[in-house]
C-alpha cells in the first residue's frame, strides 16, 4: 500500500485536518439538546451531547478519578465553539470545566486527558496556540488553564491527535502527527520544569511516519507507539523509543493480511506481548482493496500474529487500541460498519476477542440514542465496566458517553 493510499480519506470529519499545515480549528454546527437513552440491557448512554455549550463530537478516551467521576474532551462545541474539557459525575451530570477559544489557549482537542495525583488534568489540542499548531495544557481542579507549550509547527511538530503519558517524575511524553525535519511527525518530552525536547523526528522512511496514537510507557522508561505510515512497505510501524531517544522499529506492516495503517495505542500484557489494531488490511473482500483492519499481537521476538480480521458486519476500521482484562480477553471499538442503519459505511461496533481469537460482537451502534462512530478506545471503570465515547449519534448527532457491562 503506497503513500497516496495511506492518505486516502477517512471520512469528511478529517479531510481538512489532514491536508493543511497548522490548520484552522474544525467547527461543527450547533444543534439542540436531546435526552440520552440506552439500546440494550448491558449498554447505557450516560450522557448525550447537544453540540452546544456542553460540547460535541468527542473523539478521545475517558479517564476516571478515585471518586468515580469521568473526564474527557470534546473536539467541538462549548461557548467558544472550539471544544471543551468536561467532567461527568457518578449521577450522569455533566459539567464543562474549560471552554477552548481557539486562540492562544488552544482549540479542537482530539486527544484524551491524563490525571495526576493532585487532580490536575493534562492534555493536547490539535489547533490553537500562538501559531495555531496546537498546545500542551494543564487544567487545575478549579478549571484554570495553563498553556505549558505552544507548538510552532516546525521542528517541534504540529497536529496532535495523540494524548500524553505522565511518568512518576512529572514528565510528560507525547507525539505530534506532523512537523519535524521532514513533516512526518515527532515524539517529544516536556519535563517537570517546563523544558521541551524532541526525542525523535520521523523521517518518513523505514522509521515510520505520522504517529497518530497515544504512547505507552513501561517501567524502564521506554516508549512504545505506532505510526500510520512509513516502514518498509509504507504501511505503518510499531516502534520503541528508549530513554536516550534511540528508535527501534519492532514491526513494519506489509499492507496485506497483517494489516496496514495502525492508528490506535498499544497495550502490553505481563509477558511483554503487545496488542493493537490496524485501520486497514486483513480481509481484502472487505472494503476492497484496502481491507477492514485487524487486531494483532506482537510477541517479544517481534513476531506478529493476526488475532482477528474484521469483515464489515462485525465492524471495520478501528481507530483505537484495545483494552485487556485479567483473563487475557481484548475489548475494543471499530469506527465504521456493523449496523447499516447509519448511512454510507456504518455506525461502528464494540467487540470482545478471547485469547484464542474468538470474536464476539458486544454492541452494534445504530446512530440513534446509543451513538455512532466511536473514535476512542475503552476505559475500565472502578466497577469493572467499559466506558467510552462516540463521535456522532445521540439526539443531536453530537455524540454520547456510554457504559457497557461486558
Amino acid at each position: 500500500m503506497g503513500k497516496a493510499t495511506k492518505k486516502r480519506e477517512l471520512g469528511s470529519r478529517l479531510t481538512t485536518l489532514w491536508r493543511v499545515a497548522c490548520s484552522a480549528v474544525l467547527v461543527v454546527g450547533l444543534v439542540p439538546a436531546a435526552a440520552a437513552a440506552g439500546t440494550g440491557q448491558n449498554f447505557k448512554a450516560l450522557y448525550t451531547f447537544s453540540g452546544g455549550a456542553d460540547g460535541g463530537t468527542p473523539t478521545a478516551p475517558l479517564v476516571q478519578d478515585a471518586a468515580g467521576n469521568l473526564y474527557g474532551t470534546t473536539e467541538s462545541g462549548g461557548t467558544g465553539i472550539n471544544g471543551t474539557v468536561f467532567k461527568l459525575d457518578t449521577r450522569g451530570k455533566e459539567k464543562v470545566l474549560y471552554n477552548f477559544t481557539g486562540g492562544a489557549d488552544g482549540g479542537s482537542p482530539w486527544a484524551g486527558l491524563v490525571l495526576d495525583s493532585q487532580g490536575n488534568l493534562y492534555g493536547t489540542t490539535f489547533g490553537g496556540g500562538n501559531f495555531n499548531c496546537g498546545v500542551i495544557f494543564k487544567l487545575s481542579k478549579n478549571g484554570k488553564e495553563t498553556v505549558l507549550y505552544s507548538f510552532t509547527g516546525g521542528s517541534d511538530g504540529r497536529g496532535l491527535f495523540a494524548g500524553l503519558v505522565l511518568d512518576t517524575g512529572g514528565n510528560l511524553f507525547g507525539a505530534a502527527a506532523y512537523g519535524g525535519a521532514s513533516d512526518f511527525g515527532t515524539v517529544f518530552k516536556l519535563d517537570a520544569r517546563g523544558q521541551f525536547n524532541v526525542l525523535h523526528t520521523f523521517m518518513g522512511g523505514a522509521d515510520g511516519e505520522y504517529p497518530y496514537s497515544d504512547l505507552m510507557l513501561d517501567q524502564a522508561g521506554n516508549l512504545y507507539g505506532t505510526t500510520y505510515g512509513g516502514g518498509t512497505s509504507s504501511s505503518g510501524t510499531v516502534f520503541i523509543l528508549d530513554k536516550t531517544g534511540k528508535e527501534t522499529v519492532l514491526y513494519s506492516f506489509s499492507g496485506g493480511a497483517d494489516g496496514a495503517s495502525p492508528w490506535g495505542a498499544l497495550v502490553r500484557d505481563g509477558a511483554g506481548n503487545l496488542y493493537g489494531t490496524a485501520f486497514y488490511g486483513g480481509a481484502r473482500s472487505c472494503e476492497a482493496p484496502y481491507g477492514c483492519g485487524v487486531v494483532f499481537k506482537l510477541d517479544t521476538t517481534g513476531k506478529l500474529k493476526v488475532l482477528h480480521k474484521f469483515t464489515g458486519g462485525d465492524g471495520a476500521n478501528p481507530t483505537s487500541g484495545v483494552a485487556l482484562d485479567a483473563a487475557g480477553n481484548l475489548y475494543g471499538t471499530t469506527n465504521r460498519d456493523g449496523s447499516r442503519e447509519c448511512p454510507e459505511s456504518g455506525c461502528g461496533t464494540i467487540f470482545k476477542l478471547s485469547p484464542a481469537g474468538k470474536a464476539k460482537l458486544l454492541h452494534n451502534f445504530t446512530g440513534k440514542a446509543d451513538g455512532a462512530n466511536p473514535w476512542a478506545g475503552l476505559l475500565w471503570d472502578a466497577k469493572g465496566k467499559l466506558c467510552g465515547t462516540t463521535y456522532g449519534g445521540g439526539g443531536s448527532n453530537a455524540g454520547v458517553v456510554f457504559r457497557l457491562d461486558p
